[in-house]
C-alpha cells in the first residue's frame, strides 16, 4: 500500500474514532440528565395519575407521556448547561492547550451539543408536546375498537391537522412579509425555511418572555431568599413567631378533639385536620430556623443580600455597557458562527475569571427568569407541588421551561453577559441582525430591572425599618365620623326619627308606632276618636 494511501486511511480512522467518541460523550451526556429528570418529574408528579393498576390502557399513556415530558425537560436543562459548558471548555483548553487526557473536549463536539440541543429544541416543542398533550386527552374515534393504537390514530390525525394549520399561518405571514422572487421560491422549502422561521418566532417569543420575567424575578429573588434563610433578631423575633405557631396548633388540636368527643357540635374535622398540619409544619420550619447558629443568623443573610444585590448591579453594569458598545462599534451585535474555534482567545477581557463571571450570571439569570416566571399572577397556577402535579400541568411546566431555557443563548448573547458567539442554527433568527430590535431589547432590560429593583428594595427596606422598631404593633388611630343625616319622612326617609339631645329618658327619643304619633314634648300620645 502507498504511503498517501496510508495518511488517507490513518486520516479516516481518526475521523471515525473521532465521531465514536463524540456519539459516546453526547449519549453519556443526555442520559444522565434524563435519569436527573426523571427523578425531578417523579418528585412532583401526582401519583393517582401513574398508578392506575386497574387500567392499564391509561397506565401505558401514562407512562408515554412522562417519557416524552422526562425527554422535553432533558432537553430544556441541556440548552441551559449549553453556553456555560462551551465557555468551561474554551478556558480549559486554553489553560491546557496540549494536555493528552482532554484532548476530546474540542469545538466539533462542543459545534455537536449546539446543533443536537436545536434540534431536540424544534422536535420537542413542535411534535411531541403537543403529541404527549392531544395523547393524554384522547380516547380513539368513535365507534373505533379501543385501545392504544386507536388513541395513537386519533392524536397523529389531530396533530397533522394542526400541523397544516400552523404551517398554513407562516405560509400566509411570509407570503404578507415578503413579496419578491426569492421569498416567493422559499415558501416551498419546508425544511431549510418553514421549521427555522417557526422556531425563530418561537424563539423571538421566549426571548421577550425573558425580558418580561427576569426583571421581575431579580426582585423577587430577595424576598424568596429572606423567606429561605433565618433573618438576623434585629429583623425577625422568632421566638413570638415560634410561640404564635405553638398556641394556634394547640387550639386547632383542641377543636378537633372537642369536635369528636361532642356530637352537638357541628365542626369540619378535614378542614380542622388540613389547618393543624399546615400549622405544624410551619412550626416545624421555625423551630429549624430557631436552632441555627449565630455565624448562620447574622452572617449569611447579609452576605447572601450582599451577593444578590452585586449580581444584579453587576449585570445592569454589563447591559449599560454593552448599549454604548453597540452605539460605538456593529462588533457587539449578535451574530452566529458555523465553526467553533475553541482554545484560541478568552471571551472575557478578564481572563478565567471574567469567564467564571459569566457563568454565574447566566445561572442567576436563569434562575431569576424562572422565579419570575413563576411568581407573575398570569402563570402562578402552573407551579408544581410536591406529589400533587397532573399530567397536563407537567406538560405545560415542561414546554415552558424549554421555551425560557432555548432561549438563553440568544438572552444572554443579545445582552452582552458573554461574548461567545451562537453556533450552528441559534445564530440564523432574522431578528438578531436588526440594530433596533436589540438595542431597545438592552435598553428595556435595564430600565424594567433597575424600576423593579428600585421599587421592591425601598418596600423591602421601608418594610424591614418598620419591623424592626416595632411601629407594626401600634394601634391604628381611630377616626370617628358623624352619624348620617336622614331625609324626612315624607321624602322616603325611615320611621326613626333622629335622637335630639335634652328630650326624655336621658336624651333617647322614643320611636313613633302605627297609631301613636309624637306629640309636641316629644312623648307617644294616642289618637282621639272623633
Amino acid at each position: 500500500m502507498a504511503p498517501l494511501e496510508q495518511d488517507v486511511l490513518a486520516v479516516r480512522e481518526q475521523l471515525f474514532h473521532e465521531r465514536v467518541r463524540e456519539s459516546i460523550i453526547c449519549t453519556l451526556l443526555f442520559a444522565s440528565l434524563y435519569i436527573l429528570c426523571h427523578f425531578i418529574i417523579t418528585h412532583f408528579k401526582k401519583h393517582t395519575d401513574f398508578a392506575a393498576a386497574h387500567d392499564d390502557e391509561d397506565a401505558a399513556v401514562n407512562r408515554i407521556a412522562l417519557g416524552l415530558c422526562t425527554f422535553t425537560l432533558a432537553v430544556a436543562l441541556g440548552a441551559v448547561l449549553l453556553l456555560p459548558f462551551s465557555i468551561i471548555s474554551n478556558e480549559v483548553l486554553l489553560s491546557f492547550p496540549q494536555n493528552y487526557y482532554i484532548q476530546w473536549l474540542n469545538g466539533s463536539l462542543v459545534h455537536g451539543l449546539w446543533n443536537l440541543i436545536f434540534l431536540f429544541s424544534n422536535l420537542s416543542l413542535v411534535f411531541l408536546m403537543p403529541f404527549a398533550y392531544f395523547f393524554t386527552e384522547s380516547e380513539g374515534f368513535a365507534g373505533s375498537k379501543k385501545g392504544i393504537m386507536a388513541r395513537v390514530y386519533e392524536t397523529s390525525v389531530v396533530l397533522l391537522l394542526l400541523t397544516l394549520l400552523v404551517l398554513g399561518m407562516v405560509w400566509v405571514a411570509s407570503a404578507i412579509v415578503g413579496n419578491d422572487a426569492a421569498s416567493r421560491q422559499s415558501l416551498y422549502d419546508l425544511w431549510e425555511y418553514y421549521l427555522p422561521y417557526l422556531y425563530s418566532c418561537i424563539s423571538l417569543f421566549g426571548v421577550l418572555l425573558l425580558l418580561l420575567c427576569t426583571p421581575f424575578g431579580l426582585s423577587t429573588m430577595f424576598t424568596v431568599t429572606g423567606k429561605l434563610l433565618v433573618k438576623p433578631r434585629l429583623l425577625e423575633d422568632l421566638d413570638e413567631q415560634l410561640s404564635c405557631a405553638r398556641l394556634e396548633e394547640a387550639a386547632v388540636s383542641h377543636r378537633i378533639s372537642s369536635g369528636r368527643a361532642s356530637c352537638w357540635l357541628n365542626l369540619n374535622v378535614e378542614l380542622l385536620r388540613e389547618q393543624f398540619f399546615a400549622i405544624r409544619s410551619k412550626r416545624r420550619k421555625l423551630e429549624l430556623r430557631h436552632r441555627a447558629s449565630p455565624w448562620q443568623r447574622n452572617l449569611g443573610y447579609p452576605l447572601a443580600m450582599l451577593g444578590l444585590l452585586a449580581l444584579t448591579g453587576i449585570s445592569v453594569l454589563i447591559v449599560c455597557f454593552h448599549v454604548l458598545e453597540l452605539l460605538l462599534d456593529d462588533a457587539a451585535m449578535p451574530r452566529g458562527i458555523q465553526d467553533a474555534c475553541l482554545g484560541q482567545v478568552s471571551f472575557s477581557i478578564f481572563g478565567s475569571f471574567g469567564a467564571a463571571l459569566q457563568v454565574v450570571l447566566i445561572f442567576y439569570l436563569m434562575v431569576s427568569s424562572v422565579v419570575g416566571f413563576y411568581s407573575s399572577p398570569l402563570f402562578t397556577r402552573l407551579l408544581p407541588e410536591r406529589q400533587d402535579t397532573p399530567l397536563t400541568k407537567i406538560i405545560g411546566n415542561c414546554v415552558s421551561l424549554l421555551v425560557l431555557s432555548s432561549a438563553l443563548p440568544v438572552f444572554s448573547r443579545t445582552l452582552g453577559i458573554t461574548r461567545f458567539d451562537l453556533l450552528g442554527d441559534f445564530g440564523r433568527y432574522n431578528w438578531l441582525g436588526n440594530f433596533y430590535i436589540v438595542f431597545l431589547y438592552n435598553m428595556g432590560f435595564a430600565g424594567l430591572t433597575t424600576l423593579c429593583l428600585v421599587k421592591r428594595v425601598s418596600w423591602g427596606v421601608q418594610a424591614e425599618l418598620i419591623r424592626a422598631f416595632g411601629l407594626h404593633k401600634l394601634p391604628l388611630p381611630v377616626t370617628r365620623c358623624p352619624p348620617p343625616r336622614q331625609a324626612p319622612l315624607g321624602l322616603g326617609g325611615s320611621d326613626v326619627a333622629p335622637p335630639r339631645r335634652g328630650g326624655p329618658q336621658g336624651g333617647h327619643q322614643p320611636q313613633s308606632q302605627p297609631g301613636w304619633p309624637l306629640g309636641a314634648s316629644g312623648t307617644l300620645e294616642p289618637l282621639r276618636e272623633s
